[in-house]
């Protein structure tokens, strides 16, 4: 039987992915600098927008944290006529910012996300306003350049918390402005551990950074030139001898003759004694908080936006009612209908990042209750799927509400992204257990093994099933590497020699 041609009509849904709709979804992750600017720039070329000074409008978003969705028509304020409100509610209904609504790649196979119910661009509204990247992509300080080595040097959550706080105490010079006992006892850790990680960092880029003190500076980076021998400590101990040039006392204090000071001398010279001034010239800023959190009573813990990094913006109502009465031509009416979409955008989109926000904040603070309440050990393994199915959002909404967003709590200001930790599931399908806590728990059995019977992965991995732990025998391994654990036969041979004759 011959091929005949015939027509097959398919449908299909997709994300329409408007410029409104792309800065909605981006603006849930700015900070709230960057916010403040973006928004003042808006200010700045809309005029249908105008400041919002009255503070009752934010308590709404602040506690009413229940219901995800946008705001709907009848929360937005009084407009001065008919025609307005009627224009704003069309442009609000067709477009959906609701944090699901995320970039088709974002979307599970085979759902079909909801876009936009209608059009909504008059001409391309927004082709000429400045790009919201521009925002997000600016000069990497010198905190973030820390905060990026950080997250590559260790994958312990425990660790890179205290990492976090000590790089906030870093000044613009790059020294370290904290006492390390107020580190430990904010988080309810011992010393040893912080020291531990100030360890790590004052070997990140750049050299001489997270030094306490001109000397340790210094130290750090002869030690990186591999130059910091008994020598020249003589001399760095001796620094205010160099100043007062008693070149004898520091012959003296040093060791070595003339000849071998002046070059010693010359060497110190050439080091950078405020490395962190070297990296970026622009000063620390203060990080504000987005996220409050308070112990409540009966040892629960509450979460409140805080209302200053939120900004409030309205239509000028009577801006419009002044123009609206005038005649106006087919491209002003096309102008004030942009101006318009965009103002209604910003106001919809400023109100769901904020509901969102608060949101995801509460569901960290409920899960991670035992740092609050006992310190960095009691952190909870958690991952960003976790909080998303809780609060019924979408995975990468949650990331991106998380990025560049500070919650602070009594134990100090934390960066939204340090309450996630890596997890493995446990065997028996109970709680996960976080990475760290399974480094721990390898470590354990190696120390209490017999000299005699020495543990192989293999062995490691049966031991961690036996304890609910269900993990592969190249994740023990990597993990047994990580801590710098010797293989088992180099630990035979190393617990047999040291075993007594």
């Amino acid at each position: 039987m011959g091929m005949s041609p015939k027509l097959v009509l398919r449908q299909s849904q997709s994300l329409l992915i408007t410029p409104q709709l792309m800065q909605a979804i981006k603006l849930l992750q700015l900070s709230s600098m960057e916010l403040s600017t973006f928004v003042e720039n808006e200010l700045a070329q809309n005029p249908l927008l105008e400041r919002d000074d009255t503070a009752d409008n934010q308590d709404e978003v602040t506690q009413s944290n229940d219901d995800p969705s946008p705001a709907s028509g009848d929360e937005r304020p009084d407009w001065t006529s008919d025609q307005l409100e009627t224009s704003v509610q069309a442009v609000a209904d067709n477009l959906d910012t609701s944090a699901d609504n995320v970039f088709p790649e974002d979307s599970p196979l085979g759902s079909s996300p909801v876009g936009l119910s209608g059009p909504v661009n008059g001409g391309g509204s927004l082709e000429d306003r400045p790009d919201i990247d521009a925002f997000v992509t600016r000069e990497t300080s010198l905190h973030e350049h820390l905060s990026e080595q950080m997250a590559l040097a260790t994958q312990n959550p425990e660790d890179r918390m205290i990492g976090h706080m000590l790089i906030d105490a870093i000044d613009e010079n790059g020294y370290l402005q904290t006492p390390l006992d107020d580190v430990a006892d904010r988080l309810g850790t011992g010393m040893e551990r912080v020291e531990s990680v100030l360890a790590t960092l004052q070997g990140f880029d750049p050299v001489g950074v997270g030094a306490r003190s001109l000397p340790e500076c210094l130290a750090l980076q002869l030690g990186e030139k591999n130059r910091f021998d008994p020598a020249m400590q003589g001399l760095i101990d001796n620094l205010e001898l160099a100043a007062k040039r008693d070149f004898a006392g520091l012959r003296r204090a040093c060791g070595v003759d003339a000849d071998d000071l002046a070059e010693m001398l010359s060497e110190i010279r050439a080091l950078d004694p405020k490395p962190g001034r070297g990296f970026s010239s622009s000063p620390v800023e203060t990080v504000v908080p987005d996220i409050f959190v308070r112990e409540e009573p009966g040892g629960t813990w509450g979460a409140e936006l805080n209302p200053e990094t939120m900004p409030r913006v309205l239509v000028n109502r009577t801006y419009y009612a002044q123009i609206n009465r005038a005649t106006l031509s087919v491209d002003e009416k096309s102008y004030l209908s942009e101006q318009l979409q965009s103002a209604s955008w910003l106001i919809k989109s400023l109100d769901q990042r904020a509901r969102t926000m608060i949101k995801v904040g509460k569901e960290i603070v409920r899960q991670q209750d035992g740092f609050f309440a006992h310190g960095v050990d009691q952190l909870k393994p958690l991952t960003l799927r976790q909080v998303a199915d809780a609060i019924e959002m979408h995975e990468s909404t949650v990331s991106r509400v998380t990025s560049n967003k500070y919650i602070a709590t009594p134990r100090g200001v934390f960066e939204l992204k340090y309450f996630f930790t890596a997890a493995i599931q446990s065997a028996d399908g109970g709680d996960a257990y976080a990475a760290e806590a399974v480094r721990q728990r390898i470590r354990k059995l190696i120390d209490a093994e017999d000299p005699k019977k020495v543990l192989s992965d293999d062995q490691l991995v049966k031991a961690l099933k036996d304890d609910g732990v269900d993990i592969a025998r190249r994740t023990v391994a990597k993990y047994r590497e990580s801590m710098r654990i010797a293989s088992s036969v180099q630990r035979r041979r190393e617990k047999r020699a040291a075993l007594p004759a």
